[in-house]
């Protein structure tokens, strides 16, 4: 990517450190929203609902723990790249203290959230972090290569292009029965995951304006 190197104009790559922990504060905040509403809807519903419903509030927490740190850095160079992952990873933690001393003492979790977990916070804490970085890290390669190529970075152009690449990975797992792969929202979350890097991949590897 042309302009990973370089920076390309005033007022981007926004990595002041208040500014990263303010936003990771409100990142943190947004995915522990998330969690609980998923928690509900797994609690209270079930069957085409559940996947429905459950599947609009994944799709949302998805695009905004993968987007809006790459859109608040506004992020153009390696720069603004690695403070949004910085945003993602800072937001993890505040998430966990957020679960440890809230959303597990009241109980959120349903069994099968456990199961997911390995039932160990030692498992699932970690996975997080790393997923929690990941996502963003992705997210702001692609806001970055779409600004690289002239056009004005957008959430719903890049999640459009994951989104179509986590469909055919998650496609291709169930079919082949991978292991712990299913039609159901947590096959295609963790899809998501190579979702994103296919699709960053194929945005940096398209020729920029230059």
């Amino acid at each position: 990517m042309g302009s990973a190197v370089e920076r390309s104009g005033d007022d981007v790559d926004r990595t002041a450190l208040p500014g990263i922990v303010r936003s990771a504060v409100m990142l943190g905040a947004i995915e522990a929203t998330v969690v609980v509403l998923l928690s509900f809807i797994t609690r209270l519903t079930g069957g085409i609902v559940e996947a429905v419903i459950g599947g609009i509030v994944l799709v949302a927490g998805l695009a905004l723990v993968s987007m809006l740190p790459g859109l608040w850095t506004r992020a153009r160079t390696i720069e603004g790249i690695a403070g949004a992952a910085g945003i993602g990873l800072a937001a993890a933690v505040v998430f966990l203290l957020i679960d440890v001393s809230i959303l597990q003492p009241i109980g959120i979790y349903t069994n099968r959230w456990r199961e997911i977990g390995g039932g160990s916070n030692w498992w699932y804490h970690p996975v997080w972090w790393m997923a929690g970085t990941f996502l963003p890290w992705m997210g702001a390669l692609i806001l970055a290569a779409q600004a690289d190529r002239g056009s004005k970075p957008s959430m719903f152009n890049a999640m459009i292009v994951a989104l179509v690449a986590t469909v055919l990975f998650g496609t291709v797992a169930s079919l082949v029965h991978f292991p712990g792969a299913h039609w159901g929202l947590g096959t295609f979350g963790v899809a998501f995951l190579p979702g994103i890097a296919a699709a960053a991949a194929v945005m940096s590897l398209r020729p920029s304006r230059a």
